[in-house]
């Protein structure tokens, strides 16, 4: 199909309501497209109510619309059983879920937790909290010169002891690609079960949890075009059949008496309470929404705009990547020599430009970078040549001002 880019900006009321407002932070969130908000709309004006309980036609009718999001995730990331998919508030939810859930029952003092020196705080802090714990160990994948993992030996980070290797498939920083098959299928062979936090990669590539084969992989819907609040956390059945819920009530319950309770089945055990409705609904139009457009052109689309807009910053002087020169998706971080990161950043907010500064929530990648900040231009399919035209006019007047 031809990429029709300005028909697409039109199907976004954010952009309609902020015309002279660049939104360049699509990494941190995503702008949703009118059929999501409508979903939201119509589910609370049409037939609000809570679901898996009442027998009235709306509670079921809701029921129906909240169970079909299931279905279709399954067939987004090409999962063989619908029952592995479980909704959760979000990618951090979801790892906490199998830390506590999972670690928390079959980790012993001494065992081995691999993460890597890219990852998001959701992915390492509640690791650090079992591992202080139970007494467990937890080492990092470090990254190389070219911004990638050092794979060249990686049977040197798996040792006996090693039980868990959770790793990002791509950085919200430094937007490297990771070969996440090569770890899942290593990782097999050491019998280590393999979590993949997958929250930048699936709004950019298409995913097969059967091809990658990993136990775990999560993702969360605000990034994917959603809603805020829902997430995913997808399974295998047997890895999901040895966890344990975490929290208890709702519907995570098939009986309860004075004395005890029995559990529901998979995937309920594990949706305790009322669950984020509407959230889980309107995630489903954001998916049929992305489909329709095509993930393969998306990502074609953005790796234009990545490569213009790399281009035009690289003839800007004492500028520095922190992006893989290739392998890499729509996210470009950088500094400037003797400029500082937060000061460029509000000079851009005068001229109506929204990237991001900071640490990206990511404040250990950035101590092995030796940097307390760093700029991050994340793009998206409804951004285009003309924004990076401003973006880089802008950031040459904001250099002048800084100099």
């Amino acid at each position: 199909m031809t990429f029709d880019v300005e028909k697409i900006r039109n199907d976004f009321p954010f952009i309609e309501n902020n015309k002279d407002l660049i939104y360049f932070d699509n990494a941190a969130t995503t702008q949703k497209p009118k059929c999501v908000l409508d979903e939201i709309t119509f589910f609370y004006s049409n037939y609000n109510s809570n679901v898996h309980r009442g027998v009235y036609k709306i509670a079921e009718e809701a029921t129906i619309k909240y169970e079909s999001t299931r279905d279709s995730i399954a067939n987004f990331i090409n999962a063989d059983n619908r029952d592995s998919i479980i909704f959760t508030s979000g990618a951090t939810e979801a790892i906490n879920l199998i830390a506590y859930g999972w670690a928390r029952n079959k980790l012993t003092r001494g065992d081995h937790i691999l993460l890597s020196e890219m990852e998001h705080h959701s992915n390492i802090v509640p690791w650090q909290i079992i591992a202080n714990e139970l007494g467990l160990i937890i080492d990092y994948i470090p990254i190389n010169s070219d911004y990638e993992l050092d794979l060249e030996e990686i049977d040197k980070y798996f040792h006996s002891n090693t039980k868990i290797v959770s790793i990002v498939h791509q950085s919200n920083v430094l937007g490297t690609i990771n070969p996440i098959k090569k770890i899942i299928k290593y990782a097999q062979s050491c019998n280590v079960l393999t979590v993949i936090d997958a929250c930048q990669s699936i709004v950019h590539q298409e995913i097969d949890v059967q091809n990658l084969d990993c136990d775990f992989l999560v993702f969360s819907g605000h990034k994917l075009y959603g809603p805020t609040g829902v997430g995913v956390l997808y399974g295998k059945m047997d890895s999901l059949n040895q966890m344990s819920p975490f929290m208890g009530g709702g519907e995570m319950i098939d009986k309860v008496t004075k004395e005890n309770f029995t559990m529901n089945k998979i995937p309920w055990k594990y949706e305790a309470g009322t669950p984020q409705i509407c959230q889980v609904i309107a995630l489903k139009s954001a998916i049929e929404y992305l489909q329709k457009i095509g993930i393969d052109n998306i990502n074609n689309y953005e790796k234009q705009l990545f490569d213009y807009a790399r281009t035009k910053l690289r003839d800007i002087d004492s500028i520095e990547f922190y992006n893989p020169n290739h392998n890499n998706g729509p996210i470009i971080t950088y500094n400037f020599e003797n400029v500082n990161s937060y000061d460029y950043t509000k000079i851009l907010d005068t001229m109506n430009i929204a990237i991001r500064t900071g640490h990206h929530c990511a404040q250990p990648l950035h101590e092995c970078l030796k940097i307390p900040s760093s700029n991050r231009l994340s793009l998206s399919f409804y951004n285009t040549i003309e924004e990076i035209d401003f973006f880089i006019s802008a950031t040459k007047k904001a250099l002048q001002i800084l100099e």
